[in-house]
């Protein structure tokens, strides 16, 4: 029986900004009735939590009984500018912040939690999820999971990194990110003649998919 969802509500995941003036940033929450784990979102570069294929691979999970936070880690004046969509050290800060946010949360603190990440979103992911053990796994969907430098070699939890076999350059770093990762599972999943936003016919769906099922099996071990 497929997940069915009982509450999509807008949320602010509140963070600490410059100067400690703490400000909130927009997110959707998503829950399936009832929900077995929660997989927070980190877009990239050039994306939003409106992203459509983060949306698909949401609905994916949401099948699955696996409930979605998609969040705007960075504000709409700094995501303007490329400084800070490839501050690496910012992106983890704010998702830690939303980490927290759902592990307090009434409705979702019991719950197995998972990131997604893709594009810059990837190498947040690998640093929140090196910092804070309440990570319980991570999917990586075209992203550059080598941006997150040596807090590879700290990751603990399942990873997988999912790329695209036309995205020769993203490939090859995921290759060596790959081999950073040294003290837990680890997969890397080539889908065949898809480019880097996996526009081609099927590919996201087979994204969606492995996610679904790396979720699936890591969350709920």
């Amino acid at each position: 029986m497929l997940g069915s969802l009982i509450e999509t509500i807008d949320v602010t995941v509140p963070v600490n900004g410059t100067k400690g003036k703490p400000f909130g940033l927009a997110g959707r929450l998503a829950l399936p009735a009832p929900p077995t784990g929660i997989v927070i979102f980190a877009h990239g570069s050039g994306s939003s939590q409106r992203s459509r294929r983060n949306a698909a691979v949401a609905a994916v999970l949401h099948e699955s009984w696996i409930g979605t936070l998609l969040v705007d880690l960075l504000t709409e004046n700094e995501a303007a500018r490329r400084a800070s969509v490839f501050d690496v050290a910012l992106l983890a800060e704010r998702l830690l912040a939303a980490v927290r946010f759902v592990s307090a949360l009434e409705h979702t603190k019991h719950l197995p939690l998972g990131l997604f990440g893709a594009s810059t979103g990837a190498a947040a992911a690998v640093v929140a999820a090196a910092c804070d053990p309440t990570v319980k796994a991570i999917v990586s969907r075209g992203g550059r999971p080598d941006l997150a430098g040596r807090r590879l070699r700290a990751v603990r939890v399942p990873t997988l990194l999912i790329v695209g076999g036309d995205d020769t350059d993203v490939l090859e770093v995921n290759r060596q990110a790959l081999a950073e990762i040294e003290a837990a599972e680890k997969e890397l999943a080539v889908v065949p003649g898809a480019t880097h936003r996996f526009e081609e016919p099927g590919a996201l769906a087979e994204v969606s998919r492995l996610a679904a099922e790396w979720f699936t099996d890591h969350l709920h071990a």
